[in-house]
Protein backbone atom coordinates (compact mmCIF):
# COMPACT_ATOMS: atom_id res chain seq x y z
CA UNK A 1 0.00 0.00 0.00
CA UNK A 2 1.48 3.34 -1.08
CA UNK A 3 0.70 6.63 0.65
CA UNK A 4 3.43 8.41 -1.72
CA UNK A 5 1.80 12.47 -1.61
CA UNK A 6 2.23 13.12 -5.11
CA UNK A 7 0.72 10.02 -6.24
CA UNK A 8 -2.33 10.62 -3.89
CA UNK A 9 -2.81 14.38 -5.26
CA UNK A 10 -3.11 12.97 -8.55
CA UNK A 11 -5.60 9.72 -7.65
CA UNK A 12 -7.77 11.64 -4.90
CA UNK A 13 -9.28 14.35 -7.56
CA UNK A 14 -9.75 11.21 -10.16
CA UNK A 15 -11.58 8.94 -7.64
CA UNK A 16 -13.90 11.81 -6.50
CA UNK A 17 -14.41 12.43 -10.01
CA UNK A 18 -15.32 8.75 -11.50
CA UNK A 19 -17.64 8.27 -7.94
CA UNK A 20 -19.57 11.10 -8.75
CA UNK A 21 -19.99 10.36 -12.25
CA UNK A 22 -20.99 6.75 -11.49
CA UNK A 23 -23.45 8.04 -9.01
CA UNK A 24 -24.78 10.70 -11.41
CA UNK A 25 -25.20 8.47 -14.02
CA UNK A 26 -27.44 6.51 -11.71
CA UNK A 27 -29.59 8.83 -11.07
CA UNK A 28 -29.71 10.51 -14.35
CA UNK A 29 -30.91 6.97 -15.42
CA UNK A 30 -33.55 6.78 -12.80
CA UNK A 31 -35.02 10.25 -13.85
CA UNK A 32 -35.09 9.14 -16.94
CA UNK A 33 -36.85 5.88 -16.22
CA UNK A 34 -39.53 7.95 -14.57
CA UNK A 35 -38.07 8.18 -10.77
CA UNK A 36 -37.12 11.61 -9.43
CA UNK A 37 -35.88 10.45 -6.10
CA UNK A 38 -32.28 11.18 -7.04
CA UNK A 39 -33.17 14.75 -8.19
CA UNK A 40 -35.84 15.74 -5.39
CA UNK A 41 -32.32 14.73 -2.81
CA UNK A 42 -29.81 16.75 -4.09
CA UNK A 43 -28.03 13.58 -5.27
CA UNK A 44 -28.17 14.49 -9.20
CA UNK A 45 -24.99 16.64 -8.79
CA UNK A 46 -21.75 16.88 -10.42
CA UNK A 47 -20.69 17.40 -6.61
CA UNK A 48 -18.22 15.08 -5.38
CA UNK A 49 -19.63 16.41 -1.61
CA UNK A 50 -23.09 14.46 -1.69
CA UNK A 51 -21.74 11.57 -3.08
CA UNK A 52 -19.11 10.93 -0.55
CA UNK A 53 -19.49 8.03 2.69
CA UNK A 54 -16.98 8.70 5.31
CA UNK A 55 -16.62 5.10 6.35
CA UNK A 56 -15.83 4.17 2.80
CA UNK A 57 -13.00 7.67 2.32
CA UNK A 58 -11.90 5.92 5.43
CA UNK A 59 -11.37 2.65 3.99
CA UNK A 60 -10.12 3.79 0.63
CA UNK A 61 -6.96 5.65 2.33
CA UNK A 62 -6.26 2.53 4.54
CA UNK A 63 -7.23 -0.19 2.51
CA UNK A 64 -7.00 1.34 -1.34
CA UNK A 65 -10.65 0.02 -1.10
CA UNK A 66 -13.84 2.19 -0.73
CA UNK A 67 -17.25 2.97 -1.95
CA UNK A 68 -19.40 6.04 -3.16
CA UNK A 69 -23.15 6.44 -0.64
CA UNK A 70 -25.32 5.31 -3.40
CA UNK A 71 -27.53 7.03 -5.75
CA UNK A 72 -31.63 6.58 -3.60
CA UNK A 73 -33.83 5.04 -6.30
CA UNK A 74 -37.46 3.93 -5.84
CA UNK A 75 -38.75 1.37 -8.50
CA UNK A 76 -42.04 2.18 -7.96
CA UNK A 77 -41.68 4.89 -10.01
CA UNK A 78 -40.69 2.56 -12.80
CA UNK A 79 -42.97 1.57 -15.71
CA UNK A 80 -40.83 -1.98 -16.06
CA UNK A 81 -39.44 -2.41 -12.70
CA UNK A 82 -37.29 -5.64 -14.12
CA UNK A 83 -35.81 -4.02 -17.26
CA UNK A 84 -35.65 -0.35 -15.65
CA UNK A 85 -33.97 -1.60 -12.60
CA UNK A 86 -31.49 -2.95 -14.98
CA UNK A 87 -30.78 -0.16 -17.05
CA UNK A 88 -30.22 2.21 -13.95
CA UNK A 89 -27.90 -0.33 -12.33
CA UNK A 90 -25.70 -0.70 -15.58
CA UNK A 91 -25.83 2.87 -16.06
CA UNK A 92 -23.17 3.56 -13.56
CA UNK A 93 -20.51 0.93 -14.54
CA UNK A 94 -20.61 2.39 -18.50
CA UNK A 95 -20.27 5.55 -17.27
CA UNK A 96 -16.74 4.61 -15.46
CA UNK A 97 -16.26 2.52 -18.96
CA UNK A 98 -16.86 5.52 -20.86
CA UNK A 99 -14.45 7.78 -18.73
CA UNK A 100 -11.65 5.30 -19.19
CA UNK A 101 -12.41 4.93 -23.15
CA UNK A 102 -11.91 9.06 -23.02
CA UNK A 103 -8.74 8.75 -21.16
CA UNK A 104 -7.50 5.83 -23.76
CA UNK A 105 -8.07 7.98 -26.58
CA UNK A 106 -6.05 10.70 -25.21
CA UNK A 107 -3.60 8.01 -24.78
CA UNK A 108 -3.58 6.97 -28.12
CA UNK A 109 -3.67 10.15 -29.71
CA UNK A 110 -2.71 12.68 -27.02
CA UNK A 111 0.46 11.24 -25.73
CA UNK A 112 2.94 13.27 -23.98
CA UNK A 113 5.80 11.95 -22.35
CA UNK A 114 5.34 14.11 -19.16
CA UNK A 115 5.14 11.60 -16.10
CA UNK A 116 2.30 14.02 -14.01
CA UNK A 117 0.15 13.99 -17.35
CA UNK A 118 0.79 10.41 -17.80
CA UNK A 119 0.09 9.55 -14.23
CA UNK A 120 -3.35 11.40 -14.83
CA UNK A 121 -4.43 9.88 -17.79
CA UNK A 122 -2.98 5.76 -16.40
CA UNK A 123 -5.11 6.08 -13.09
CA UNK A 124 -7.97 8.09 -15.22
CA UNK A 125 -8.05 4.77 -17.34
CA UNK A 126 -7.23 2.21 -14.33
CA UNK A 127 -9.34 3.55 -11.84
CA UNK A 128 -12.49 3.59 -13.97
CA UNK A 129 -12.27 0.19 -15.44
CA UNK A 130 -11.55 -1.19 -12.30
CA UNK A 131 -14.41 0.58 -10.60
CA UNK A 132 -16.97 -0.24 -12.98
CA UNK A 133 -15.47 -4.30 -13.19
CA UNK A 134 -15.64 -3.86 -9.42
CA UNK A 135 -19.61 -3.19 -9.85
CA UNK A 136 -20.71 -5.58 -12.07
CA UNK A 137 -19.88 -8.56 -10.35
CA UNK A 138 -22.85 -9.90 -9.07
CA UNK A 139 -22.98 -9.37 -5.13
CA UNK A 140 -24.79 -7.10 -2.85
CA UNK A 141 -25.21 -4.61 -3.19
CA UNK A 142 -23.06 -4.34 -5.72
CA UNK A 143 -24.41 -3.18 -9.27
CA UNK A 144 -24.29 -6.40 -11.44
CA UNK A 145 -26.31 -8.07 -8.29
CA UNK A 146 -29.09 -5.61 -9.04
CA UNK A 147 -28.62 -6.86 -12.96
CA UNK A 148 -28.82 -10.42 -11.93
CA UNK A 149 -31.69 -10.27 -9.74
CA UNK A 150 -33.73 -9.07 -12.20
CA UNK A 151 -32.96 -11.41 -15.12
CA UNK A 152 -33.54 -14.33 -12.61
CA UNK A 153 -36.96 -16.13 -12.59
CA UNK A 154 -39.00 -14.83 -9.66
CA UNK A 155 -38.57 -17.83 -7.17
CA UNK A 156 -34.49 -17.70 -8.59
CA UNK A 157 -34.54 -13.63 -7.59
CA UNK A 158 -35.93 -14.42 -4.11
CA UNK A 159 -33.11 -17.46 -3.21
CA UNK A 160 -30.63 -15.22 -4.56
CA UNK A 161 -31.80 -12.23 -2.53
CA UNK A 162 -31.51 -14.62 0.81
CA UNK A 163 -28.31 -15.19 -0.20
CA UNK A 164 -27.46 -11.29 -0.69
CA UNK A 165 -27.89 -10.80 3.25
CA UNK A 166 -24.53 -12.15 3.62
CA UNK A 167 -22.62 -10.76 0.88
CA UNK A 168 -21.69 -7.70 2.40
CA UNK A 169 -19.54 -10.16 5.14
CA UNK A 170 -18.31 -12.14 2.03
CA UNK A 171 -16.73 -8.69 0.21
CA UNK A 172 -15.21 -7.54 3.90
CA UNK A 173 -13.81 -10.93 4.19
CA UNK A 174 -12.13 -10.54 0.34
CA UNK A 175 -11.12 -7.19 1.51
CA UNK A 176 -9.30 -8.16 4.47
CA UNK A 177 -8.19 -11.56 3.21
CA UNK A 178 -6.34 -9.69 -0.09
CA UNK A 179 -5.16 -6.91 2.66
CA UNK A 180 -3.80 -8.91 5.06
CA UNK A 181 -3.31 -12.36 4.44
CA UNK A 182 -2.01 -11.18 0.74
CA UNK A 183 -4.76 -13.50 -1.04
CA UNK A 184 -5.04 -11.15 -3.80
CA UNK A 185 -8.59 -12.65 -4.57
CA UNK A 186 -9.87 -9.09 -6.15
CA UNK A 187 -6.89 -8.49 -8.27
CA UNK A 188 -7.30 -12.62 -9.60
CA UNK A 189 -10.17 -11.78 -10.56
CA UNK A 190 -9.79 -7.90 -11.87
CA UNK A 191 -6.05 -7.74 -13.21
CA UNK A 192 -7.17 -10.07 -16.87
CA UNK A 193 -10.02 -8.27 -17.78
CA UNK A 194 -8.83 -4.92 -16.45
CA UNK A 195 -5.79 -5.40 -18.72
CA UNK A 196 -7.81 -6.24 -21.74
CA UNK A 197 -10.02 -3.37 -21.67
CA UNK A 198 -6.82 -0.91 -20.84
CA UNK A 199 -4.68 -2.07 -23.81
CA UNK A 200 -8.13 -1.93 -26.14
CA UNK A 201 -8.94 1.51 -25.17
CA UNK A 202 -5.45 2.71 -25.39
CA UNK A 203 -3.70 0.29 -27.70
CA UNK A 204 0.03 -0.11 -27.61
CA UNK A 205 0.88 3.13 -26.26
CA UNK A 206 -0.39 2.08 -22.71
CA UNK A 207 3.32 0.52 -22.54
CA UNK A 208 4.82 3.63 -22.97
CA UNK A 209 2.65 5.20 -20.59
CA UNK A 210 3.94 2.90 -17.98
CA UNK A 211 7.63 3.27 -18.95
CA UNK A 212 6.92 7.40 -18.16
CA UNK A 213 5.21 6.71 -14.89
CA UNK A 214 7.61 4.70 -12.42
Amino acid sequence: MSYDISQWIIKIPVLLFAITIHEYAHGRAALAMGDPTARDLGRLSFNPLPHIDPLGAICLFLFQFGWAKPVPINPRYFRNIRKDTIIVSLAGPLSNLALAFVAGLFIRFFFLPLETYCEFLLYLLLMNIGLAIFNLLPLPPLDGAHVLENLLSPQAAQSFRQFGRYSPFILLAIIFLDNFAGANILGIILTGPMKSLAHMFAGDNLIRLFHVVR
